[in-house]
């Protein structure tokens, strides 16, 4: 085990930036906030949930790290943060040594991607709460802003623009339900090849969640608000931005979802009102700006497509 945790640490010491001014063992980990003029600490903590027991079944543990790692940069975003550091927390009864060095090289490629650092975690071995094979990963992530910079949606208006960006695939959200659907009860198993999908099902089921940074973070300027579309759908990720007697109408129309959503639906029968409610529908975040920023943002964003808009109302998020 000695050798795996130095396998870990040096995994952990290659995403370190000049920020960082501790090494792995300590019981803290010290990091220096960048120069900046005002600057705001943002934190996000956040979990894979049951997307876990996918990598479990297909014995492929390499892609729920980068999940995790993207997943909280995306939410940090959102608040037009960048990423300083990440922290993890693996709690398992019986992980051997490749899976917890396949679940770190997902983290540490992920944050490396980001320019953020991976400094610290906690790696739990506990057989009392965990059954053999159990195991579950958490991470916590700080950004910076300057003041200035923070995304505000207090700014949505009337006529603003809702452009979406594709995602990956399902990212970390509604595998529950997933599971359930195309597991119990339309009886697939992970290595089943599926007309229209791009490998096994179990290849699409832990597609890696895709990260916004590099995408969104150059047209923060411009933006009123942000949603990372994850639990809830777009009804509760959108409707959380809504300042008073605003609402969002967002059309189904404008783009059609990967197959793998079109699966879920089909195999469970499930309403497109549970698909829109659970799932993000092919679209992992949704950009709010006023339209003279529209063709800017569909210049630099490959994929991206006005969704819908913002309007008068205070009927929330419809979906139509």
């Amino acid at each position: 085990m000695d050798s795996v945790k130095r396998r870990i640490a040096g995994l952990a010491r290659s995403t370190y930036s000049p920020q960082v001014l501790s090494e792995i063992g300590l019981f803290g980990s010290l990091f220096r906030v960048p120069r900046m003029r005002d600057p705001v600490l943002v934190g996000s903590c956040d979990g894979v949930g049951t997307k876990l027991l996918i990598a479990r079944a297909v014995g492929r543990y390499n892609t729920v790290g980068t999940d995790i790692v993207n997943h909280s940069i995306n939410d940090i975003l959102t608040l037009g943060a960048r990423p300083l550091f990440f922290l993890d927390y693996i709690a398992h009864s019986d992980l051997g040594p490749g899976a917890l060095l396949d679940i770190v090289r997902g983290l540490a490629r992920a944050c490396k991607a980001a320019g953020c650092s991976l400094v610290g975690g906690e790696t739990a071995m506990m057989p009392d709460i965990y059954k053999p094979g159990d195991f579950d990963l958490a991470g916590f992530i700080v950004g910076a802003v300057e003041r200035r910079n923070i995304v505000d949606p207090k700014r949505l208006a009337p006529g603003d623009v809702a452009i979406g960006i594709p995602s990956s695939g399902l990212h970390t959200n509604g595998y529950s339900l997933a599971r359930k659907v195309l597991f119990d009860v339309a009886g697939f198993k992970p290595a089943s090849c599926i007309k229209g999908l791009n490998g096994t099902l179990g290849d699409a089921l832990l597609r890696p969640h895709r990260s916004y940074l590099a995408a969104v973070y150059p047209l923060l300027a411009g933006l009123h608000a942000v949603a990372h579309i994850t639990g809830g759908g777009f009804e509760g990720n959108i409707g959380r931005l809504l300042p008073p007697e605003t609402s969002c109408v967002i059309h189904r129309s404008t783009w059609r979802p990967q197959p793998i959503f079109r699966l879920i639906r089909d195999a469970g029968s499930v309403p497109d009102s549970e698909m829109y409610r659970t799932f993000n529908m092919g679209v992992g975040m949704v950009l709010f700006a006023p339209p003279a920023r529209q063709a800017r943002i569909l210049k630099a964003v490959p994929g991206a497509r006005v969704i819908g808009r913002i309007v008068r109302g205070t009927f929330g998020v419809a979906v139509v």
